[in-house]
């Protein structure tokens, strides 16, 4: 029997990171050796601290191979049917977390996977380090893509893979480590959102919840909360299986005043910093290609902090990886608002956040989706764009197979003050622009005094003016300034032009 185990990311049908250094580690008694073979390569390394740790050298894309890992006793580990390819970490809420099963067309799609190369690593969603944590993690392994296994894989996480896959022939996998109605913050370390002032009030708030309380009330709390939830949660989905188009208030009425979130304490997912302990750090480092990220919607009611909270995110990440350039690939929020919901505009400053983060932050690239939300779900189907759009940014910042006019839709840049009206100028929108549904709407132009009014919108070439009789002097203006909204305006390639307004000084 081996004296020494691996991470539980190591399995069979794993997928490993070409033209990387691989590293690899696990537990052990101390003093003992490890040695782990590769493709023709090996390393060594003692186990101190309960814990062992080795790299080995870079290996070209191909498979399938065996990693074996051994100790100094002869006892040894084989992982069989391994691959090298690309390997991205797929991680954030819900929309991250949809599954294919549950996507549009998910089902179809599940019934026609063949020889996609495509594997899968399931992060097991655990919140709390207690007896059941190592039993339920070692439950998790590496999947190969098929209409049986591939059911709870995240859409975007395969919808990404699958093309880029084909694009790159070579087996892409995907690490899936999400959990829905999460912050950000849940994400990052306790450390880092300290360091700010506004990013410390997410600590501040769990620190207070458990201000006073024993970790056994907190116990009884939460029972009584999941003991609440039990019962609720079905008269929800019974009243939304009976009344689709019904309203929040409607379901309310039916089932009764919700008391979600859970309880904050030890063993909630939504505490800052828990899932980046009890998830994000279970995979690290296994070495990747780069990350995913699809979140924002759970920090909505801080839509003023998001920039600087996302930008610790990044860094945090990049750090525990040991690679401050290690490519960052995101989501920016689709169009939604609740049913009968005021139009908060807060999801408008997280689009703002998360594109100022795209441009001030080096690495990145954003997948513009505003044209694939839905009024009233929060959880958009159509996850199969999502994921392609994702692989665009991928194809061109990490790979170089195509330009970034391919990879982007149109992006505020500059204007002018011309003839009364504002000349809109972007980037990547050197072919011009389609308008869907006839008319380009969405456009709002205000004066010194910040009341916007709609506005007309002409397109001219690679260029949009914008102009009203109710403004002759105009200084600021914005597009798709809305939770939610029609969208109208394409570049060539079916990205829709990205939401922006020409100053934050507007309001």
């Amino acid at each position: 029997m081996a004296c020494f185990n691996l991470a539980a990311v190591f399995s069979d049908h794993m997928v490993l990171q070409r033209n990387k250094n691989i590293n690899i580690w696990g537990s052990a008694y101390n003093g003992i050796e490890i040695t782990a073979e590769l493709c023709g390569n090996s390393a060594k390394t003692t186990a101190e601290d309960g814990k062992w740790a080795l790299v080995l050298p870079p290996v070209e894309a191909g498979g399938p191979y065996e990693l074996k890992v051994s100790d100094s006793s002869g006892a040894e580990i084989v992982f069989h049917d391994v691959m090298i390819g690309e390997v991205w970490l797929a991680g954030g809420q819900s929309n991250m977390e949809l599954e294919l099963q549950n996507a549009l067309n998910g089902r179809e799609v599940l019934k026609n996977i063949k020889d996609v190369n495509v594997r899968y690593y399931y992060t097991q969603k655990i919140a709390y380090i207690d007896d059941y944590y190592n039993f339920a993690e070692r439950n998790g392994c590496w999947t190969i893509a098929s209409p049986d296994t591939a059911a709870n894989y995240s859409a975007v996480g395969y919808y990404f893979a699958r093309k880029l896959s084909a694009e790159l022939g070579v087996t892409v996998g995907v690490i899936g480590c999400n959990w829905g109605g999460t912050s950000a913050s849940a994400w990052t370390s306790r450390q880092l959102l300290e360091k700010d002032v506004d990013t410390k009030t997410y600590v501040d708030e769990y620190d207070k919840a458990m201000e006073g309380k024993t970790f056994e009330r907190y116990l009884a709390e939460l029972k009584d909360y999941e003991e609440w939830y039990n019962e609720w949660e079905p008269k929800k989905n019974e009243f939304y299986a009976k009344n689709p188009e019904g309203t929040w208030e409607e379901a309310l009425a039916y089932a009764g005043p919700t008391r979600w979130p859970e309880p904050l304490g030890p063993k909630s997912p939504f505490r800052a910093s828990g899932l980046y302990e009890t998830m994000l750090k279970r995979i690290c480092p296994y070495t990747l290609a780069g990350f995913l990220y699809y979140q924002g919607e759970s920090d909505d009611h801080k839509p003023d902090m998001y920039y600087k909270l996302f930008k610790i995110l990044i860094e945090q990440w990049r750090s525990d990886w040991e690679d401050d350039s290690l490519p960052f690939l995101f989501v920016q929020l689709p169009m939604f608002m609740n049913r009968d919901e005021p139009d908060y505009k807060h999801w408008c400053k997280i689009r703002e956040a998360q594109m100022r983060v795209h441009q001030t932050t080096q690495n990145t690239g954003i997948a513009v989706i505003l044209d694939r939300g839905e009024y009233g779900n929060i959880h958009p189907v159509d996850k199969e764009p999502v994921g392609e759009r994702l692989a665009l940014q991928a194809l061109y910042h990490v790979y170089g197979k195509i330009s970034a006019d391919e990879a982007y839709g149109a992006i505020y840049k500059s204007f002018v003050y011309q003839d009364g009206g504002m000349l809109l100028s972007f980037e990547h929108s050197k072919d011009g622009f389609e308008i869907k549904g006839g008319k380009a709407v969405g456009f709002e132009i205000a004066g010194r005094d910040k009341k916007y009014v709609q506005a007309d919108a002409e397109i001219r070439g690679d260029k949009i003016f914008i102009s009203s009789k109710e403004v002759p002097a105009p200084v600021y203006a914005r597009y798709n300034w809305t939770n939610y909204g029609e969208v109208t305006v394409f570049s060539k390639n079916g990205i829709p032009l990205a939401p922006f307004r020409t100053s934050r000084n507007d309001q």
